[in-house]
């Protein structure tokens, strides 16, 4: 008890003193009834405060806005005025002047200031509403002002009609907007014929306070800067009052619009003049697309990528009749003793056939194989109906002995290499002397460079597919956890900033913001598995001709290897899931997920179209990979630490001319060199011997010819990184992939005609629409509908509206025939090569 009676003594005493210390102050409140639309001249001080007292109607079906505008008559106020606006609900209270404080706690000073008071909704049809408008200050000296009332007329905004205001940073505007029957989603669009000054669309429920400043409009509901372009997408189910405000403040800087910062305080405490910041605007507010424009997106997107598999089947079906007609036609007597043999699963018999059997110590002769096909003088089509039977039996025997032999020879050579592994051979000095000689022949052929067992090799590549996949696990889950947040803090934020979408076209669904961008990629999804469909189809048809021992596939064409095809399939769906994510919330983060998968498209074409024709010498799953991981993080070392920093561009054009040039020696000698402590030497005597002793051509014409023109294209991308250092990493890493990619396949086309190879019907469609594809969808990645080298403002002047079924924009667009054109690309690398299958691969040379 003794605290508290000591603290009561001291509260009694403290008291006292101030009674007796303190002079009294007296002010006087003088209560002015008012009017609006009329300006009035006062004066306020320490001891003079003027209430003003309005009065107004209030309807629930019409609301009225009331604007308030004061502007300081006294040019050095030492104190400033405070204005407290008193309504039945909500209070606004400002000071004049208005100080708002920019970057770097700069300070900017306004004396005219005008603001919209809040109107929360009324439960009468009718009322009159009284509110007061204080006005006070601490100065003992009189500060003159200016104070006007108004009715803002156009404060409910209309469906589909524009309407045009000013504002500036002390001077905001809100206005509202009630959601016709019928309408469950509308764009809010705010537009300006100048850049600057930085403003800010909101969209903020009806509640009080509204949050109209520059440093509180970010508070609560949506919203975005804003240069010359705005666009809000609005759901009905967000806002439980089916209406909300559409507020537009502008900035007291322009740096969040990428704008210059032009003032800098000398002092802390200096206050700056901001100038003229005063921006006009249009608002208007249009109903968005319905339901049946979702479903209609939906069944036409659905529909193109179905109408693939549907023309697939045909083909194939087409393709499955050809054959059988082609084989019925061979059971008609007047068919040739080499089509018979065909007919029965076998190849017409050659003597490079019948050495392997001699060579395995078979009791067959090729003497007797050919006179039991072909010992008549007559052609099959002379002979009488028991003659061809009696031939064809005894074809028949034949045939059935050569399966019985090849069985055997097949059963035996299994068990003998059952642990043997690629490298093996490898390891082996004669072996390797004998790559050493085959491999520098200065003609190689297909053979010379499919010496390996097939067995082996297809385990190799398949090894591909399982580790994508593997890979595509891995990096797939904790990208779709990281968009699913981005999106949630889209949402909860309201920060339209965070994503760089189409905001003119972007649609939402549920959760997400653009679904119509998400939609687009289900073509990589659709196609990549039609894509792997094919491959399994072929490679089905493949091994059931090795298990009958058919001599075209044993040792005619390109050497069949599907598993970097599929391989490519998955990439291709990944892109196809990745891109989707990517687009769940697009910006400079994580634009690597849009961009991870095309490197390993391109990685998996060029080594498809290496394999082709060096089965025995392409690169591991393991080394291939590798390399792709080290892309990927120079990529993301691009994105992190690229910008502008010379030292990063210097170190990564130093490692691209390194890589280009190994590169180009390892394809040059087909892997018969080593990098060791003795490469200087041999160089050196290299160019003593070639180029001083005696001037000798290279020995390997079109390999040089390929790779002096591809070190001129890196080089040269190398050269234009170093001295523009793109912003946009990524994509410059992508395009030298791409570039190269090309270079490569046009070099094989080019080869291949020289070559004296043909390309069949199917394949050069393939490659015209591929190519035609192709230009139409980089005519629309162009357009450039958003950029994230730029702010989120500058990136919205280049958004547009939907073009097709007002449901999908021009990167929509790019999705599908992108889409289309990589799976075009595909079955080019598929069948390019299928004229060849009935050549012996000692026939097919390697370039």
């Amino acid at each position: 008890m003794l605290w508290w009676c000591c603290g009561s003594v001291l509260r009694l005493v403290l008291m006292l003193v101030f009674l007796f210390c303190c002079p009294a102050v007296s002010s006087t409140n003088d209560v002015v009834p008012a009017q609006f639309d009329v300006t009035y001249f006062d004066t306020v001080t320490s001891e003079k405060q003027t209430i003003y007292s309005y009065n107004h109607t209030v309807s629930r079906n019409k609301t009225e806005g009331v604007r308030v505008s004061v502007e300081l008559q006294s040019e050095s106020a030492l104190s400033p005025i405070l204005f407290v606006v008193r309504q039945k609900q909500a209070v606004l209270s400002f000071q004049v002047p208005l100080i708002l404080r920019g970057l770097y706690q700069r300070k900017y000073q306004y004396t005219q200031v005008s603001r919209t008071l809040c109107q929360p909704p009324t439960k009468a049809m009718s009322e009159t509403q009284f509110f007061y408008v204080d006005v006070s200050t601490l100065a003992s000296s009189g500060i003159s002002y200016q104070l006007r009332v108004s009715r803002v007329d156009s404060f409910t905004l209309q469906t589909d009609k524009k309407f045009s205001f000013n504002a500036t940073p002390s001077q905001p505007q809100f206005f509202k907007y009630v959601f016709p029957e019928g309408v469950d989603t509308v764009i809010v669009k705010v537009n300006s014929q100048k850049n600057f000054p930085c403003s800010v669309m909101s969209i903020q429920d009806i509640q009080c306070p509204v949050y109209d400043l520059d440093n509180n409009v970010a508070f609560i509901g949506m919203y975005q800067t804003m240069t010359t372009r705005s666009a809000i997408t609005v759901q009905r189910k967000d806002f439980p009052s089916n209406s909300f405000y559409v507020v537009v403040v502008v900035k007291t800087e322009d740096e969040a619009c990428g704008g210059p910062l032009r003032f800098y305080p000398l002092l802390p405490d200096e206050l700056l003049d901001a100038g003229n910041r005063s921006k006009t605007l249009d608002v208007i507010v249009s109903p968005a697309i319905n339901s049946e424009v979702y479903v209609m997106g939906m069944l036409f997107c659905l529909g193109i990528f179905l109408s693939f598999y549907l023309l697939t089947f045909l083909v194939a079906c087409l393709e499955n009749k050809r054959m059988n007609r082609k084989r019925e036609g061979l059971l008609n007597p007047d068919t040739s003793p080499a089509e018979t043999a065909s007919l029965l699963g076998k190849a017409p018999v050659s003597p490079y056939e019948y050495g392997s059997f001699a060579d395995n110590g078979s009791t067959l002769s090729s003497e007797a194989v050919t006179d039991s096909l072909t010992s008549t003088d007559g052609n099959y089509g002379y002979m009488g109906s028991e003659t061809f039977k009696r031939r064809l039996v005894t074809a028949h025997h034949v045939a059935i002995r050569f399966e019985r032999s090849l069985e055997s020879i097949s059963r035996s050579r299994q068990e003998s290499l059952s642990s043997v592994e690629e490298d093996d051979y490898d390891t082996l000095a004669d072996i390797d002397s004998d790559k050493n000689i085959v491999r520098t022949k200065k003609f190689l052929c297909v053979s010379d460079l499919a010496r390996k067992d097939k067995r082996i090799l297809s385990k190799k590549y398949q090894i591909y597919f399982w580790n994508i996949a593997t890979i595509a696990v891995f990096y797939a889950l904790p990208v779709i956890q990281l968009v699913i947040t981005y999106q949630t803090v889209v949402n909860v934020t309201g920060n339209q900033d965070i994503c760089y979408y189409n905001f003119l076209c972007a649609h939402p669904l549920g959760a997400l913001s653009s679904f119509n961008n998400i939609l687009s990629n289900l073509g990589y999804v659709l196609l990549g598995l039609l894509f792997l469909l094919i491959v399994l189809q072929r490679d089905i048809l493949h091994n059931r001709a090795l298990e009958r021992n058919d001599n075209t596939a044993l040792e005619c064409g390109i050497p069949k290897h599907f598993g970097l095809y599929y391989a490519m399939g998955t990439a291709l769906m990944m892109e196809g899931l990745l891109s989707a994510c990517y687009h769940v919330c697009p910006n400079y983060t994580n634009f690597q997920f849009d961009t991870s998968f095309m490197y390993m498209i391109a990685g998996l074409c060029m080594l498809k179209l290496y394999q082709k024709r060096h089965p025995d010498i392409n690169a591991s799953a393991y080394s291939a990979y590798a390399c792709l991981a080290a892309v990927i993080f120079f990529s993301v070392l691009g994105v992190v630490f690229g910008k502008g920093n010379m030292a990063f561009w210097i170190v990564f054009s130093v490692i691209h001319i390194l890589a280009t040039m190994l590169l180009s020696t390892q394809l040059y000698y087909m892997g018969r060199w080593r990098l060791d402590s003795g490469i200087m030497r041999r160089m050196l005597y290299v160019i003593y011997t070639d180029c001083i002793r005696q001037c000798s051509g290279p020995m390997y014409i079109d390999r040089m010819v390929l790779l002096v023109m591809g070190n001129i294209v890196n080089w040269s991308l190398a050269a234009y990184g170093l001295i523009n250092r793109p912003n946009d990493f990524a994509s410059y890493l992508l395009a030298i992939a791409i570039c190269n990619l090309l270079l490569y396949f046009a070099f094989y086309i080019i080869m291949k005609l020289r070559s004296g190879e043909r390309i069949q019907c199917l394949a050069l469609v393939c490659v015209l629409f591929t190519a035609v594809v192709w230009g139409f969808a980089l005519f629309f990645f162009f357009q450039g509908l958003s950029t994230w080298q730029k702010t989120p403002a500058e990136s919205r002047e280049h958004n547009r509206e939907c073009i097709l079924l007002s449901f999908f924009d021009d990167h929509d667009i790019w999705h599908f025939l992108s889409s289309i054109a990589m799976f075009g690309s595909f079955l080019v690398l598929l069948t390019m090569d299928d004229d060849l299958d009935s050549v012996q691969r000692d026939k097919i040379y390697v370039f």
